[in-house]
């Protein structure tokens, strides 16, 4: 079959449950142009370099011809993740200095006995059940409680803000054959009443600090100065929903990964001590984040013997180099105890991830947590339903019988 049809059987949604022979194709050709004129890159090295290359743009504006369904919401700029330095340096900084080392080390490691509290909590409510819906009664509860803990927001708000949240999530969906304007309208409308909410929380916090990570952003006084008005709504709704998002999907993911692996799930529950090399594991054998569609080069960049034109959409496959048997042995084994495992899991360069410390430790207390308290779990479906996007890839439900 073409490559240049490629992309667009990755993003059918009948690809989503083994995404993974599609990679493999996308590698055999390393890079692939599309019938559309973007370039697909799937190998691990060329993905790696291409991270790290100041040539290469996080900024869709910067396109030959922008994507209108990846531009900002209504004329507004894009958050910090989708600009580049040095204003992104800048903004990247504002944000995380509330968030972690080294101004705010304790930060992270603060939230561990409350995620081991609510996580036992969640799998006990779970005891007694023959049936259970991993996603909706444990993966999704515990981020977004998390997440809400660490700004600040109110119980009673909670449940606006996951609605929010989810609208926006499902924009990013990919659905053949349906018009998408309603769908990412409103996907617009609740990031910008989410950026409200959170702006007008922030306001109220400026010189009255609440000791959480919204009061931080709000009230920081550091060498940059601080974020405008306009830069922390956009910052608090990306690390908000970034912050939660990928967490439910690395839960559900990993769970179903060792329900799929009896052998590792039980060795895992006997040692759990091991559980910080299989999240790793699990980052790069089934990462949340499949792929990166936002990158442009600012001049004509040659990968893999194949110049990308400048101003070409180009599209890196993270989840396939993560797959790359040139960079991992057997690739395709699910390896807990795999060493030298470097993966895109969190991406790579001046935009990895900063939240990545907050989704390990949660992901690690989620399995170690469900292992040790649920009784003889098995899936009910597999594959079980999937997410239609594939850039945020996990099952939407995961039902296991108990007992």
């Amino acid at each position: 079959m073409s490559s240049e049809t490629l992309f667009r059987r990755i993003t059918d949604p009948a690809a989503r449950a083994d995404p993974y022979p599609l990679y493999a194709e996308l590698r055999e050709h390393g890079v692939a142009r599309q019938e559309d004129g973007r370039y697909l890159v799937g190998t691990y090295h060329e993905i790696e370099a291409l991270l790290h290359d100041p040539r290469v743009s996080s900024d869709v504006r910067k396109r030959t011809a922008p994507d209108p369904d990846l531009l900002p919401v209504e004329g507004l700029p894009p958050a910090f993740i989708g600009i580049d330095d040095p204003e992104h340096d800048r903004q990247r900084r504002l944000a995380m200095r509330p968030f972690g080392p080294p101004h705010s080390p304790g930060r992270i490691d603060a939230l561990r006995g409350g995620m081991t509290r609510v996580a036992e909590e969640l799998a006990d409510g779970l005891r007694g059940r023959q049936r259970v819906d991993l996603v909706e009664d444990f993966a999704f509860p515990l981020p977004i409680t998390v997440i809400c803990d660490l700004f600040g927001v109110p119980e009673s708000d909670r449940h606006q803000v996951h609605v929010w949240a989810d609208t926006v999530i499902a924009g990013l969906d990919f659905t053949p054959g349906e018009d998408p304007g309603p769908r990412r309208r409103a996907a617009h409308e609740a990031r910008l009443a989410m950026g409200r909410y959170l702006g007008g929380l922030a306001a109220e916090r400026r010189g009255h600090p609440a000791g959480d990570l919204l009061s931080g952003l709000a009230d920081d006084d550091g060498p940059d100065g601080r974020l405008t008005d306009q830069e922390l709504m956009l910052t608090a709704v990306l690390l908000l929903i970034a912050g939660h998002e990928t967490t439910v999907n690395l839960i559900t993911n990993g769970m179903l990964t060792l329900l799929r692996h009896p052998a590792e799930l039980e060795r895992l529950r006997e040692r759990p001590e091991l559980m910080p090399s299989a999240v790793e594991e699990l980052l790069r054998y089934e990462p949340p984040v499949q792929l990166l569609p936002q990158r442009t080069p600012l001049a004509d960049v040659e990968v893999g013997g194949v110049t990308v034109p400048a101003g070409a959409p180009l599209i890196l496959v993270l989840a396939s180099g993560n797959r790359d048997p040139l960079r991992f042995p057997d690739p395709d084994r699910f390896d807990p105890a795999r060493e030298d495992n470097v993966h895109f899991g969190f991406g790579s360069g001046v935009h990895a991830c900063f939240g990545a410390p907050l989704a390990r430790l949660e992901t690690q207390i989620a399995l170690t947590t469900l292992l040790a308290r649920l009784d003889r779990p098995r899936l009910l479906e597999d594959p079980p339903p999937y997410r239609t996007s594939p850039v945020l890839r996990g099952p939407r439900h995961l039902p296991l019988a108990l007992g």
